[in-house]
This record gives structure tokens, C-alpha cells and sequence, in this order.
């Protein structure tokens, strides 16, 4: 069954903050194991079946001992699909030459005057303090979140910086484990191909490697979450990652997530060194 967004929008900041939790997901740089600082920005435009609703700007500072990453979203909205708003989010931990260990995650949704903040602490791995403000006070059908569930995570944003790949299938052949402060899931990612983005209109064109993803939900959602549902049967949900320049590092080129709306699109449009 195919779900509109419609169907998934029950509170304006829920779900601006469930889907800013997802774009922020795949909207990072990915990095092989080069030790030099980093400092790079890059600008995104989010559509809904071709009709642009959002931009992205994302900041990411790394001097291989501490790094930071900063994002926001402004929404126009989709008529009565797509709330107008705003997300912003940042994350910061330390660097090493075997990748990005989060020590403290925020996220801030605003939708129609409904402020949502969220607020999560790592450390060594693991989620060791979490605060959404205000709470969700609805906990009918939710998926309790266990203590199990916080042990060797990492957050929706710094998930997919990665050290030590290669421009090529190791990029995609991973499996990671996120926790976001609201829900806890499994991303996992498999190599499709090698392509060659050709539009004019984005800020790269060259070669790309396509990603195909698949959501697990695994705590902390609704078990009669429509978006939620939706997301764990798709089989429409891509990323193309592309290389950034000759530093060795790579950056999401777009994003895709199928819906009967059309496809949500997330389109690199800027990159600045």
C-alpha cells in the first residue's frame, strides 16, 4: 500500500522533526582516512514530486582531533502535504583515524508555531542521555525504547561521515545503527552502481555511486505510524554519493525516497571549500 504524506502528518513539528531527522541522515559528507583538516559547506534543494519546498545548508569543521557539523532547513511547505517551518541541527565529537565517535547531538524543530528540541549524549558508543522538550505525552502504540537499544549507536547526522573507504562499492556495503533521540533504527545499505550525473542544474557533474537503502525501525516509533510503515517497505530509496573535489572526501549528490506524492529529492546544489 502506498501512504501520501497526508496520511502521515498527525503534529506539524512530529513529523517536521521525524523527517528532518531522515534527510539530516543522508545529507553529509562522507570521508576516506586523510588527516587533514576539513572545513566544507554544501546547499541542498529538498522537492516533493518536482515541486521545490526546502533548502539545506550544511557546515562541516574537522581538524582530525574534534569535529562539528552544522545544518539548516528552511520549509516553504507543499500546499496542505507539507508544513512550512524550520530544523536546525548539530553534532560534535572527536575525530580519529577510525572515524567519528558523537559526543553530544541537538535537533530544533519549529511548524507552525510548535517547537519541538531534542537533545541526546554519547559516550563510548553508546547513548547514555537523551531529552525531548516537550515530551511525548502519547505513548499508545509506541515501541518502547530499551536500554539495549542505546548500546553501540551513533547519531542520524555524523552516521554517514565514513573514514577509510574508497570511491567505490564500500561506500554502500554497510549497516549502521542510529538513534536520534525520538527513535532508534537500522540503516542498511547495499552498492547498486556506478553512474554518471550529467545535470547541469546541481553543483557536480561526474561520476557518482548509487546506494540503495532500506529502513529498519527498531524502538522509539509507532506501530501504526503510517510514514513509518511506509519507509520499512520501500523499495524506492537511493543515494548517489559523488567525490568532493580532489580531497578524497565524498558528499551525498542527491537523495531519493519514493512516495504516492511523488519523489521526495534532495539535490546537492552548492559546494564551497
Amino acid at each position: 500500500m502506498i501512504y501520501s504524506f497526508r496520511a502521515m502528518f498527525v503534529s506539524p513539528a512530529v513529523f517536521l522533526l521525524s523527517f528532518f531527522s531522515l534527510i539530516i541522515s543522508f545529507a553529509f559528507f562522507s570521508m576516506s582516512a586523510l588527516a587533514a583538516p576539513v572545513n566544507a559547506n554544501a546547499r541542498y534543494i529538498v522537492s516533493l514530486g518536482g515541486i521545490n519546498f526546502a533548502k539545506v545548508k550544511i557546515s562541516l569543521n574537522d581538524d582530525a582531533k574534534n569535529y562539528n557539523i552544522n545544518l539548516d532547513m528552511k520549509i516553504s511547505g507543499v500546499g496542505s502535504l507539507v508544513a512550512s517551518g524550520s530544523a536546525t541541527g548539530s553534532v560534535s565529537g572527536v575525530s580519529s583515524s577510525k572515524g567519528l565517535t558523537p559526543n553530544k547531538l541537538n535537533i530544533m524543530t519549529d511548524s507552525r508555531g510548535e517547537e519541538f528540541n531534542v537533545s541526546v549524549v554519547y559516550s563510548k558508543g553508546n547513548a547514555v542521555g537523551f531529552q525531548v522538550t516537550p515530551p511525548l505525552l502519547n505513548d499508545i502504540g509506541r515501541v518502547a525504547i530499551e536500554r539495549k537499544d542505546l548500546q553501540r549507536v551513533t547519531d542520524p547526522i555524523g552516521s554517514f561521515i565514513l573514514k577509510g573507504k574508497g570511491f567505490d562499492e564500500r561506500l554502500c556495503n554497510q549497516k549502521l545503527k542510529l538513534f536520534s533521540g525520538l527513535e532508534r533504527f537500522d540503516v542498511k545499505m547495499k552498492f547498486v552502481e556506478k553512474q554518471i550525473a550529467t545535470s547541469k542544474r546541481t553543483a557536480y557533474q561526474g561520476p557518482v555511486i548509487l546506494c540503495s537503502v532500506r529502513y529498519i525501525p527498531v524502538s522509539g516509533h509507532y506501530v501504526d505510524s503510517a510514514i513509518t510503515n511506509y519507509l520499512a517497505k520501500s523499495n524506492r530509496f537511493l543515494i548517489w554519493y559523488a567525490p568532493l573535489g580532489e580531497s578524497g572526501h565524498y558528499i551525498p549528490y542527491r537523495v531519493i525516497i519514493g512516495t504516492s506524492a511523488g519523489d521526495l529529492s534532495m539535490v546537492l546544489t552548492g559546494i564551497k571549500l
